[in-house]
């Protein structure tokens, strides 16, 4: 087993937690309510325990680049781009085109979705990686 540094990590996932929850309220779109972009009403404010669930996803991604960034040796941005990148066209991106062709997700959310992944992915990348 790597060693993992625990505190990068955590970081990480706050970091990537906070640009995230800012990506979804530029990106917001008109709920079902009617509710206008940017709208900051409680109807549009996630219960707690999916904040959690977000947070072990998160969590869960941080460790396995922190893991695959120590197994490469990868101690650069420069490295850990190129593995962030990688892995968000592997994983989100396939994911995200599988939902859109398949079931009829807009493309439009997906390129939300994918969007706020490779943000989120290069963030943890980097930092899990330069961070030793």
């Amino acid at each position: 087993m790597v060693d993992l540094n625990f505190l990068a990590i955590a970081v990480a996932v706050v970091a990537a937690f906070v640009v995230s929850s800012v990506w979804y309220i530029v990106f917001e779109t008109r709920g079902p309510e009617g509710a206008s972009p940017g709208s900051t009403t409680n109807a549009n404010t996630p219960p707690a325990w999916k904040l959690l669930v977000e947070l072990v996803r998160s969590f869960t991604v941080g460790i396995v680049l922190a893991g695959l960034a120590a197994k490469l040796g990868i101690v650069d941005w420069t490295g850990a781009v190129q593995l962030g990148l990688a892995l968000w066209i592997a994983f989100p991106v396939v994911l995200l085109l599988g939902s859109v062709i398949w079931e009829k997700v807009p493309s439009k959310l997906a390129a939300i979705h994918a969007g706020d992944w490779l943000v989120k992915t290069l963030m943890i990348a980097v930092i899990v990686s330069v961070w030793q």
